[in-house]
């Protein structure tokens, strides 16, 4: 549900403040988003995006530059792709989606191809729902909206996504289309490339949902988003394209139920000192202060998805903390969360002798010392 006008203006000028005078915001992807929905307890990453803080320009500010992303080659390569996918109106990319996911329907012909062209995002988010509202009133035809807007409600903050293309079938469902430059190799792609764009796509089958929930509202049936995405890949090695059809049911109820977690952006700004800024000119001792004023919950999957994770790795080293290891780890040891909290309750110093990870600590330093003792015999 969107904020009240004045909440939200109010919000929007304190998440500006924070961002620093005249720092331009950084708008939040779907990968951002899907990255942010997998760690929903970090309240730093959370409002660091949702005032939009270029974090990789922060993180070199703090002296831990990350050092991921992609290379300019491969952003040229990817969109020399994408215009091939979608020339001639889309025919390519029509013909695919009714190829992978509708052979029932009609095939594609003389599709409508609308301009979403509007002023700022919120304008084009409008326009977007405007053409689905249009393609909804008239069945029977494909339509193909390219870079369209939508727009998802993300801890009290809206956040503009932009999907490759989305596709109107002639029943009135709609399909979420994906291109990416990896390739199909043999008709299947590195599943560790595949689930992160599966995760990306139901960031914006959610925002879709949110569209026709409010169509459905008007009193005319509610549109079906269809839980099938249509992923785009070269054919190869080469630079023809093939797709796939990618079931997202289990990635949008993780996502659904791990952005329902986190904790409103305006509670997170209401708790910080008054006069925080993360603006990178500021000195590194008042900008590292600020950054730590945030809560952060690290964990080694940290490095490939957030610009900051080697600033946070260094602090949750220095303070011992168990998630640095790893969450499965930090799950199985409960109440002990600092590495020295473990080792004393391993050597018999602290903890609950009842508690179970307590018991098999000691457990495991027993027979540690047992196999030391029986190695030196």
């Amino acid at each position: 549900m969107p904020l009240p006008r004045t909440r939200g203006t109010a919000l929007r000028q304190r998440l500006a403040e924070l961002r620093g005078p005249d720092v331009p915001a950084k708008a939040l992807d779907a990968r951002a988003l899907a990255a942010l929905a997998a760690n929903p307890g970090c309240a730093r990453r959370a409002i660091l995006d949702g005032a939009g803080v270029n974090k990789a320009a922060l993180a070199s500010a703090l002296g831990a530059p990350s050092a991921f992303g992609q290379s300019q080659f491969a952003l040229t390569r990817g969109n020399a792709f994408e215009a091939k996918v979608k020339a001639d109106g889309g025919a390519e990319l029509l013909r695919l989606v009714h190829d992978k996911l509708d052979r029932s329907a009609e095939p594609p012909a003389d599709a409508r191809v609308p301009d979403l062209t509007a002023a700022g995002p919120r304008g084009r988010t409008a326009r977007t729902e405007l053409e689905l509202r249009e393609a909804a009133a008239h069945p029977g035809a494909w339509t193909l909206l390219d870079h369209p807007m939508l727009a998802l409600d993300v801890a009290g903050s809206p956040a503009f996504l932009e999907p490759d293309a989305v596709v109107v079938h002639p029943d009135g469902s709609w399909t979420v289309v994906e291109i990416k430059s990896f390739p199909l190799l043999d008709g299947s792609a590195d599943p560790a490339k595949v689930g992160a764009a599966a995760r990306q796509a139901a960031v914006y089958v959610l925002a879709l949902e949110e569209v026709a929930a409010r169509l459905g509202a008007e009193g005319a049936p509610a549109p079906r988003v269809r839980h099938r995405v249509l992923l785009v890949c070269p054919r190869d090695f080469s630079n023809l394209p093939a797709a796939s059809a990618v079931d997202i049911r289990k990635q949008r109820a993780v996502t659904a139920r791990q952005l329902a977690r986190l904790t409103r952006i305006e509670d997170i700004a209401d708790a910080l000192p008054e006069g925080t800024c993360f603006s990178p000119e500021l000195p590194s001792d008042e900008l590292t202060a600020a950054v730590e004023s945030v809560p952060a919950t690290y964990a080694p999957e940290c490095l490939s998805a957030c610009e900051l994770a080697f600033h946070c790795r260094a602090r949750s080293r220095q303070e011992g903390a168990v998630t640095s290891l790893g969450r499965p780890l930090r799950a199985e040891l409960g109440g002990l969360t600092t590495v020295e909290d473990v080792l004393a309750a391993a050597r018999g110093e602290a903890g609950d002798p009842d508690d179970p990870a307590v018991a098999a600590l000691r457990r495991a330093a027993a027979l540690r010392a047992e196999a030391l003792e029986a190695a030196c015999r």
